[in-house]
C-alpha cells in the first residue's frame, strides 16, 4: 500500500487558486503569501536568460551509431552530474498521446469545482484532487491545483479517486502511463551504462516499480512575486518525467549554485530529474536537484509530472561500486517503502527529507 499518515491533522481552510483567479481578487490570501525569503525575484519570474538545461537524443542512445552513442552517454553522464537535470528530445512516445493527456487533464481541471472535489485529496494523503505536503492549519499554500494518482503497483491505487469525467481520462492516462514506464526503463539502463555499471543494474535491484502521476495547474496570479507554485523540494523518486503543457509559460526552476535559474522548455521535449534515490544509489555522484514552480501575472501553466521509483520492499544503499577508501558511503542503507512513508508526511522543505538517509561526518557533534 502507498505510504499515509496513521493520526490526524487537521490543515485549515484551503482555498481553491482556481476559484481565487475566477474571483478576480487582487488581494492574496494570507496563506499563500511567502515569507520575504523566500519569494521568487521578479527577474528569476520572467527572465529572459533563462536556461536550456542539457538536451539528450535518446535515438542516439537507442539506435545511433558508436560515435554518436558514446556522445550522448558522455552527455548523460554531465547532466547528472552537473545538473540533476536534463530534457529528452525523440523520446519515442506519440506526440499524439502528448497532447491527449493535456487535453484530458485540462478537461479535468476545467470541471466544476464541486466535480472535482468528488476526488478529494484527504489531508496527509498524496492522492486526488487538492494540495499535498500539507500538514498544519498555518503553513503557507502552493498557488497551485493539484490531481495526483498511484498507479503501479495496482495495490498503491484508489479506484475512488479515477474520475469518470472526462470519459476518456482513464484510459488515456493508462496508456500514457505505460509509455512513460518504458522510458523511464530505458533512461536507467543508459544512467546505469553513464556510471561504467552493467544495463539492468537498476530494473533487477528495484523490483515492481512504484509509479505515480501528479497533474499540477497553476492558474495566473495577480502578485506572483509574493507567491511560490510549487515549493522548492527534491524528488523522493529514482527518476522524474516532467512534461510541460504546450506553450507553457517558464515555471520550473532550479536551485543551482545557490541560485534559482528558470528552465526554457523545449518543444516535444520531456524534463527529466534525477531523484533522491538515485543520489543515495550512487553515493551522491549524481544529486537530486532543489527545484521549484512559480507562477505567471497573465498565463495559466499545466504540468503532468510522473514518478518512478523502486518497489517499497527494496533495500536501498550506496552501491558497492560507487564506495571506495577516497569515497566512504554518505548514506545509511534502509528500506524504500520507509523512506516514501517519511517522505510523503512531511512538507516540501528543499533537501531537508533526504536528512532522513545521510550519514553524519565522523567530526559532527
Amino acid at each position: 500500500m502507498a505510504p499515509v499518515l496513521d493520526f490526524p491533522i487537521n490543515v485549515g481552510l484551503i482555498d481553491d487558486v482556481q476559484e481565487l483567479k475566477k474571483g478576480r481578487k487582487t488581494k492574496i490570501p494570507n496563506r499563500f503569501v511567502r515569507d520575504v525569503a523566500e519569494r521568487p525575484a521578479v527577474a528569476t519570474i520572467q527572465s529572459p536568460l533563462s536556461t536550456s538545461i542539457p538536451v539528450i537524443d535518446l535515438s542516439k542512445l537507442m539506435k545511433g551509431n558508436k560515435e554518436d552513442f558514446h556522445f550522448e552517454i558522455m552527455k548523460l553522464s554531465a547532466s547528472c552530474d552537473e545538473w540533476g537535470f536534463f530534457q529528452v528530445i525523440n523520446h519515442g512516445i506519440d506526440l499524439d498521446l502528448l497532447k491527449k493527456i493535456e487535453k484530458v487533464a485540462m478537461e479535468f481541471f476545467m470541471l466544476p469545482v464541486e466535480e472535482k472535489q468528488k476526488y478529494p485529496m484527504a489531508p496527509g494523503t498524496v492522492q486526488g484532487y487538492g494540495q499535498a505536503f500539507v500538514f498544519s492549519e498555518d503553513q503557507k499554500l502552493d498557488w497551485c491545483n493539484m490531481f495526483a494518482l498511484g498507479l503501479v503497483p495496482h495495490s498503491i491505487r484508489n479506484p475512488k479517486l479515477w474520475p469518470t469525467n472526462p470519459p476518456t481520462f482513464s484510459d488515456t492516462v493508462e496508456t500514457y502511463s505505460r509509455e512513460i514506464r518504458k522510458l523511464c526503463k530505458d533512461l536507467l539502463r543508459f544512467i546505469a551504462l553513464s556510471l561504467g555499471l552493467r544495463d539492468n543494474v537498476f530494473e533487477d535491484m528495484f523490483g515492481v516499480s512504484v509509479q505515480a502521476m501528479r497533474m499540477n495547474y497553476y492558474p495566473a496570479c495577480p502578485r506572483p512575486d509574493l507567491v511560490l507554485g510549487l515549493s522548492p523540494h527534491s524528488d523522493g523518486s529514482a527518476l522524474t518525467v516532467l512534461q510541460q503543457g504546450k506553450g507553457s509559460t517558464i515555471g520550473l526552476q532550479i536551485l543551482k549554485n545557490n541560485t534559482w535559474v528558470p528552465i526554457q522548455p523545449v518543444p516535444n521535449a520531456l524534463v527529466i530529474n534525477i531523484g533522491d534515490t538515485i543520489e543515495v544509489l550512487t553515493n551522491g555522484r549524481y544529486k537530486s536537484s532543489e527545484h521549484r514552480a512559480v507562477t505567471h501575472k497573465e498565463k495559466d501553466r499545466l504540468s503532468i509530472v510522473t514518478f518512478y521509483a523502486p518497489s517499497y520492499e527494496t533495500e536501498i544503499g550506496p552501491m558497492p561500486e560507487m564506495v571506495d577508501e577516497n569515497n566512504p558511503s554518505k548514506y545509511r542503507r534502509y528500506n524504500h517503502g520507509e523512506y516514501s512513508r517519511h517522505y510523503v508526511t512531511n512538507k516540501l522543505q528543499g533537501k531537508k527529507t533526504l536528512d532522513f538517509a545521510k550519514i553524519p561526518p565522523k567530526n559532527s557533534f
